[in-house]
């Protein structure tokens, strides 16, 4: 009689088991990371040789970078509708990581083309609804080397 006991537990257990098991599993949320969304640039300072060029680009320009959970892609375009000699439309985006505070771009796509295929690495801060990227931007070929200040905000 113990042996049968121990058998019917034994069945009862591997019965309640599987039913205990849920074979429908919920997918896993992707953490979302800080610095996804879309963020309006606020300022740019470039420094190269010794100059340094400030641009604000809440007057004249509009220029806006989207990050998603593996991309980012960035526009920039005057504020005149193309109307005006200096009209102004780039466009650019690839993959990027982010490491604690160093945040790389790939740059795979851009309407400047002596850029595609570099790499772009930066160090970010996020207060609030401001990121504040920085780094140096150097592409050899082009004689580029020049550090690259921006400041945006959040667009919610």
């Amino acid at each position: 009689m113990p042996n049968i006991m121990k058998k019917l537990a034994f069945i009862f257990f591997l019965i309640a088991s599987l039913f205990g098991c849920n074979s429908k599993q919920e997918p896993i949320e992707k953490i979302k990371l800080p610095i996804s969304g879309t963020w309006k640039l606020l300022s740019g300072t470039l420094i190269e040789r010794g100059d340094t060029i400030i641009t604000d680009y809440t007057k004249s320009v509009s220029f806006i970078k989207i990050i998603n959970q593996t991309y980012f892609s960035f526009l920039k375009h005057d504020l005149n509708k193309g109307k005006i000699s200096t009209a102004i439309f780039e466009a650019g985006g690839g993959t990027y990581s982010l490491i604690d505070s160093t945040y790389t771009e790939n740059l795979d796509y851009c309407s400047a083309r002596e850029w595609e295929g570099n790499t772009f690495t930066f160090t970010i801060t996020i207060h609030n609804d401001t990121l504040i990227q920085q780094g140096i931007e150097k592409i050899e070929k082009s004689g580029i080397n020049r550090m690259n200040i921006e400041k945006y905000i959040r667009i919610k």
